[in-house]
Parts: structure tokens; sequence; C-alpha cells
């Protein structure tokens, strides 16, 4: 088995190999699937699993916009279109200056069997710029954001291709690319998700990730007899999804003592709390600002500069923040602490290290592929109200997001069990995802 699997990654490895990050994508997936597709005839011999390492659609493009000094400036924009079996194209768009091929070629095909896990009928895409947000000012966003539309508008469409947002791309960017897409196609469409609430969007969009997280978290120690009612939980990371990890967290009665940003993590032995949440949501949404500002206000806490939170003892781990952001180092350390549960809630941020100590471990570990899956199942919800013209409360979608987390999780349940008990979240994910692509893609003949 090892020869097929190391076989198939040398393959891939020939097309890709200046893309580390998306190459650690497919050996993640492929050391469960390959297996599984071996023992199955249904599945074995088809290449399906080659086929979907290669994208339907690759488009890159000049982005050329006037900043506030009427310097031209110059991005690069991408769309990946990764695999429409199930759906059209769903995933997010990412502007920061590490946006590569490589980033975004990884974050579309975990998206691929994310959105399968979903169980809801949407393919995997994902797409960005180089574009830096920090720092400009609205007028050089909307600008930006208007020129990158006024490329990618051709590409995308209701029923063809539907961004959301990512890392630098919130409510205002989805905004300003939508008004320019309106523009262009004279047409009012559910073509992105992510929407503010008065023209299209879904309510618990922006919380959707966190909660999922957390959601997710509770469901595996649930199949300890635990709950997180009581425990003490480190998060990486300040924006969206960590912010409303911590909210979710706090709503069942966790502990949180850690939230981070690229500058360094904040640690509060006290916890903290809805007013402390509340100030670091004013402090990273509409200030824009530094999570070490977080000790000014609260001077019982300590900021680490430069570092990441895993060396803080705690029973949960919830990395929020971005890929590879933890790695085998900080997971021993992570274990040592007695750390029994890690969820993440962002895109890859364990490394392939630090996923072999978990599972070595057998602590309770889910993948972001099965955990952070909130996110766009409401953007599958938001596509649904959109098409209806209508829009569910907040509790409809809410209860929807738990259900989806559930049946995520039983899922994994199915293919992860292993003879022992334990339960391997790794696998049970990939092989779930991979099942419902593959079913539709032997449906729909070579193509």
């Amino acid at each position: 088995m090892k020869n097929i699997i190391d076989g198939f990654l040398a393959l891939v490895k020939q097309r890709n190999d200046h893309e580390p990050e998306f190459m650690q994508a497919v050996e993640e997936l492929a050391e469960n699937v390959i297996p599984f597709i071996v023992e199955n005839e249904r599945y074995y011999g088809k290449n399906l699993l080659l086929r979907m390492v290669e994208p339907e659609r690759v488009l890159i493009f000049r982005i050329t916009w006037v900043d506030d000094n009427g310097e031209i400036q110059v991005n690069r924009g991408y769309r990946i279109q990764m695999n429409s079996a199930i759906g059209p194209y769903k995933g997010g768009l990412r502007f920061h200056p590490s946006v590569n091929l490589s980033i975004l070629k990884f974050l579309a095909f975990e998206q691929v069997f994310k959105n399968s896990l979903t169980s809801l009928p949407m393919g995997g895409g994902k797409g960005g710029s180089d574009f830096n947000p920090k720092g400009k000012s609205e007028g050089e966003i909307m600008r930006f954001c208007q020129a990158f539309m006024s490329e990618m508008y051709r590409h995308i469409g209701p029923s063809t291709d539907v961004p959301a947002g990512d890392i630098g791309v919130g409510a205002r960017e989805i905004g300003y690319m939508l008004g320019m897409y309106k523009k262009l196609k004279n047409e009012f469409t559910g073509v992105l998700t992510g929407k503010g609430l008065s023209y299209g969007g879904s309510l618990i969009r922006p919380e959707a990730t966190g909660y999922g997280a957390v959601y997710f978290a509770q469901k595996m120690l649930e199949t300890k007899k635990d709950t997180i009612f009581g425990k003490n939980v480190v998060i990486s990371g300040s924006g969206n999804v960590a912010q409303f990890a911590v909210e979710k967290a706090l709503h069942l009665g966790a502990k949180v003592l850690t939230l981070s940003d690229s500058s360094g993590y904040v640690y509060d032995a006290d916890g903290i709390d809805e007013e402390k949440l509340a100030f670091v949501m004013k402090l990273k949404n509409e200030k824009r600002g530094r999570i070490s500002e977080y000790i000014e206000t609260y001077p019982k806490a300590t900021f680490v500069k430069g570092k990441t939170p895993w060396g803080i003892k705690c029973d949960i781990a919830l990395p929020c923040a971005t890929q590879n952001e933890l790695n085998g180092d900080d997971a021993n350390i992570l274990l040592g602490n007695g750390c029994i549960c890690v969820a993440e809630g962002a895109n890859m941020p364990s490394t392939l290290k630090a996923v072999e100590a978990f599972q070595k471990a057998k602590i309770l570990y889910a993948p972001g592929k099965a955990s952070n899956a909130g996110g766009v199942a409401v953007s599958g919800l938001e596509m649904t109200q959109n098409s209806l013209r209508y829009q569910w409360t907040r509790e409809e979608v809410d209860n929807k997001l738990k259900n989806i987390m559930s049946d995520i999780h039983k899922s994994c349940l199915k293919y992860g069990t292993c003879d022992d008990g334990y339960v391997d979240y790794v696998k049970g994910a990939n092989i779930a995802g991979f099942v419902k692509v593959a079913d539709a893609m032997l449906a729909q003949g070579v193509v």
C-alpha cells in the first residue's frame, strides 16, 4: 500500500513540486483515501483521485487600480475552480500578501471535501489576491475590489461559481464587489455569500465558522461522555472565526485564555469574558488594531510578542488563525500539558507532524475540513435563501448549522471509527468527503 501511495504522490509531485501547501493537503488526504479506493471495486481503477487533484480551471489575472496618491498599483488575482461534480464552485476569496497558487490550490482542494461533508450541493473553489487591505483607506479598498470584480465577473455566477469571504475579505469587501458585479451584469443575484443583511445576507453567517468549530468540539467530547463546560480553552487568531469561537465557548460554559494575531498572543488567566470579547471585536473590526493593545485596557493579562499560544496549559485547543500555525513541537507541548481535544477553526492550521502527534496520542482531533465547515455550510444556506427570496430567522439558521455539524460528525464516525473504538476524524472526514464527490463523478462520466 505504501508503494501505491508513494507512486501516486510522485505522479502528482511532477506537476506540483513547487507548491508545498497543495502537496501537503494532497498527501494528508491520499494516505486515507487510497487504501479505501483499493478496497472498494466501485472506485478502483478509475483514477478518481488523480482527476480530483487537477483543477477543472485555474484563472490568473492582472488587477490594476489607483491609490490615494494617484499611483497606479498592480496586483495579481486568482480563482481556482477545483471541482463542480456536486454543485457550482463554492469557496472564499483571500486578500493577503502571502496569497499564491499553492495556497489557493490547497484551499480549493480542501474545500471540495469540506463542501461535500456539509451534504449541500456545492463544488469546491477558492480565489483571491496578493493585495494587502491593512493600512489601506476605504477608497483604496473600494477601488481595488471594483477592479478585482471587473475581471472576475466573467467567470462566476449563482449557478457557476459563488465566492465568499476569507482572510482580508469581510462584509465590506463583499459589498463593494457585489456592487460592481451588479453594475456590470445588470442583475441582482446571489453570486456572493457573506453579504450584509440588508442586501441578501444570512443571519449567523459571520458567526458560523467559529460557532461550528465549537459545536464540533462539543460533539467529539460527547463521545467521551464529556462536555466543554468548565474547560480551559486556548484559541489562536483574533479575527472573525476566533471571535465567534470565543463567544460560543463562553455560551457553553468554557473559560477562554488566549487570542492572537501575527504580532503575538495575549494570555488572560482570568479568562476572556463577554466584556473583553466586545473590546477585542471593536479593536479588530472597527479600529483594525493589534491584539497587543488588549493589555493596555486589561493590564492583568500578558502579551507575548512573536509567539503562538500553544504553550499555555489547556483542555481544548482551537487553532483559528491560518495554515501551518501549529507544528509538531507545539503539538507535543499541548499533549504534555494535558490537552484532550483539538478542533481546527482555520484551514489546515496543523502541520503533518502535529497531526501525527495528535493521532498517535489518540486525543480528540478534528481536521478543518470537518470542524470549520460551518462557514461554508451557512454560505450554502445563504444561497438557498437567495434562491427563495426569503430570510430565515437567527434561530432557524443556527439550528440548521447545529444539525449540519452533527451530521458531519456522524459521517466521520462512520468512516473513522477504529477497531479499538478510537475515532480517526482525519480518516473519517477524508473518506466521507471523497465518497460523495466520487459517486457524482462516476455518475457523470469522464468529463
